[in-house]
């Protein structure tokens, strides 16, 4: 007589968080090692998964451990209920002078470079305790959010599916910036006087394409790049006396306009920078301290 599967009601919240480390790192391994036991204990609750859902959650590929459709449809649901959990445990009141958490913002240049001093000093102002990370998000900043990667995420990322929750905290657009002695340092840029610039691109990667450049390609032009850098990292530098012109966001542009020029774009790309979390920080009270004081370090 065939075995019966496991009682669903078996599966408790370590499972299901078990699943989620092994789907984020890809390795039953790499799994045990983060969570602190053997691999067969790994072993063992995926099969217990696998067996009770019926399928086989994970397969091998290229040497990693590959999710299957059923378990990213599981994985989803599971998130939502660790999530829910999270909120359940979470105190009522949050102490920010006696607080010893460490917070973590995914981010990129542009909010480092403007938005992190402000932040870091607020911190540091009222929680001299707490500690700070600050990693990459790229474009995947909103699944660093599900992962528990990051507490909070900051830049160009609204997210308006469920999950999520954001709140803008300003308007930017882009501008050109250029050496003083340009000869269209001071003509105002038309799209035909823009387009025929020699024209520094930077190329963020992982399919994320700038504003303004798509407001371009919309109004039916396309931009050739004299040269294409990965981060507006040192731009300054390579700019200063050459004919290179560079469009970045205007609040960034901004910091080198003692030595260079900061012109008007004729495509602005107008976005908003926004303050994203997930829905299972949404009720902690310490995340709700650290995005009201982010609110305010930003538009202060």
């Amino acid at each position: 007589m065939p075995a019966s599967p496991p009682n669903p009601a078996s599966i408790d919240f370590a499972a299901l968080d078990m699943l989620r480390v092994v789907h984020e790192l890809g390795s039953f391994t790499a799994a045990a090692e983060k969570l602190n036991v053997n691999q067969s204990a790994v072993s063992y609750t995926i099969g217990k998964l696998r067996a009770c859902f019926q399928d086989p959650l994970f397969v091998r590929e290229g040497g990693r451990q590959v999710a299957t459709d059923r378990c990213e449809e599981i994985l989803a649901k599971s998130l939502q209920m660790l999530g829910m959990l999270d909120e359940m445990l979470q105190p009522d009141a949050f102490a920010p002078g006696q607080a010893t958490q460490n917070v973590t913002i995914a981010c990129n240049y542009y909010e480092r470079v403007l938005l992190i001093p402000g932040i870091v000093a607020a911190i540091r102002q009222v929680a001299p305790k707490m500690t700070v990370k600050v990693i990459s998000s790229l474009s995947d900043g909103h699944l660093r959010l599900l992962r528990r990667e990051a507490d909070v995420l900051i830049g160009p990322f609204e997210r308006a599916e469920s999950g999520f929750h954001s709140r803008r905290l300003y308007g930017e657009e882009y501008a050109c910036l250029m050496d003083p002695g340009h000869p269209l340092a001071r003509t105002p840029l038309d799209a035909d006087r823009y387009l025929s610039l020699n024209h520094v691109l930077i190329d963020y990667g992982a399919g994320w394409q700038s504003a303004f450049l798509r407001e371009l390609e919309a109004a039916g032009h396309r931009l050739t790049p004299t040269i294409v850098v990965p981060s507006p990292a040192g731009l300054g530098t390579l700019i200063a006396g050459s004919d290179l012109v560079a469009t970045i966001p205007r609040r960034l542009g901004a910091r080198d306009a003692e030595t260079l020029t900061l012109a008007p774009s004729p495509f602005r790309g107008r976005f908003d920078v926004s303050l994203v979390w997930a829905a299972h920080t949404n009720a902690s009270a310490m995340h709700r301290w650290l995005r009201d004081l982010i609110w305010s370090a930003c538009r202060g």
